[in-house]
């Protein structure tokens, strides 16, 4: 599967999965920008996160503020996703899927255990 093949995919998993979210969380959920990246960025790497992380949220949480906020943001590394789902077309929407609900739910202000409470680990 092409790069851009790839993107369209994923583009349209995250937008059905977004229309399928609880109201109350919806627009949260669409107002967090989804970039989508092939593989992670070298600063990424520098700063100790595996090659093969499949996503990432930065950025304030929710209703968090500090003296210096970074805007929220998700990342998911389609590669990635890919080499995981080992070529499969459906483990690599269900993936995306996850792993953007995971990211998501760090962007609700979710730590880990409350992101594995919800099957989202």
């Amino acid at each position: 599967m092409t790069p851009k093949e790839r993107l369209r995919l994923a583009t349209d998993t995250v937008t059905a999965t977004q229309r399928q979210l609880p109201a109350a969380i919806r627009p949260l959920a669409i107002s967090v920008p989804v970039h989508f990246e092939e593989m992670p960025q070298a600063h990424l790497l520098e700063d100790g996160f595996e090659p093969d992380i499949l996503g990432l949220f930065s950025g304030e949480p929710h209703g968090e503020t500090s003296d210096n906020p970074l805007p929220a943001q998700i990342h998911l590394f389609l590669e990635n996703i890919w080499d995981y789902a080992e070529g499969d077309l459906a483990i690599f929407r269900d993936e995306v899927r996850l792993t953007y609900l995971h990211e998501l739910g760090h962007y609700l202000g979710w730590d880990e255990d409350q992101i594995a409470e919800r099957g989202l680990d």
